[in-house]
C-alpha cells in the first residue's frame, strides 16, 4: 500500500484493540441489540396481527393474534428470523457505514479491512454470523495475535482508535 493509499485510510496501522475492549464493547452494544431485537419484534408483531385479523393467516381457531403465533411452531421460528435478521441487518449496516456501532464508537474500537477501508455487506454478514453473538472475541485468548475467529473468517480487524481519532471519527 502506498503512501497516498495510506493517507485516505488514516486507521489502516491502528493497534488491535484487546479483549477487555471488546468485551465491554459487547456488554453495550448487546443492550444496543436487545433494543433493536424487541423493536423489530414488535414491527412483526403489528405485520403479522394485521395478516391474521384480515384473514391473511390463518388464526388456527384462536381469538388473539399472540395465541396463534405462540401455537404454531412454523410462525414462532420466522418470528425469531424476523428478530435475529433486524438485528443482524442493524450491525451490518453500522459496520459498513462508519465501521463502528453504538457501543464501538463510546470504547474507541473500530471494525475495518486490514488497509483501513471500511468493511463491505458481506463481510458484516460473515462477521455477524461467525461471531456467535460475539463469544467468538473469547478466542483472542489463544493465539496471542488479537485476531478473532469471526475477524479472519470476515477478513476484517477490530483497531483501537485514540480519543482524537474517534472524537474526529464523530465529527464525519
Amino acid at each position: 500500500m502506498g503512501i497516498k493509499e495510506r493517507e485516505m485510510h488514516p486507521h489502516a496501522n491502528a493497534p488491535r484493540a484487546p479483549l477487555k475492549r471488546r468485551l465491554a464493547t459487547l456488554v453495550y452494544d448487546g443492550l444496543v441489540g436487545l433494543a433493536v431485537y424487541m423493536a423489530v419484534g414488535a414491527l412483526f408483531f403489528a405485520i403479522f396481527g394485521g395478516l391474521v385479523s384480515n384473514g391473511i393467516l390463518p388464526d388456527l381457531g384462536h381469538e388473539h393474534a399472540i395465541d396463534t403465533l405462540q401455537a404454531s411452531p412454523v410462525y414462532t421460528i420466522i418470528n425469531e428470523l424476523f428478530k435475529l435478521a433486524g438485528v443482524l441487518l442493524f450491525f451490518c449496516y453500522f459496520w459498513q457505514k462508519s465501521g463502528q456501532t453504538l457501543g464501538m464508537r463510546a470504547w474507541r474500537i473500530k471494525v475495518q479491512n486490514i488497509d483501513g477501508s471500511l468493511i463491505s455487506w458481506r463481510q458484516g454478514i460473515i462477521r455477524a454470523i461467525t461471531s456467535c453473538f460475539g463469544l467468538m472475541n473469547i478466542t483472542l485468548l489463544f493465539g496471542g495475535t488479537q485476531v478473532a475467529l469471526h475477524d479472519t473468517w470476515s477478513r476484517s480487524e477490530v483497531v483501537e482508535l485514540t480519543l482524537e481519532q474517534n472524537r474526529a471519527r464523530l465529527g464525519e
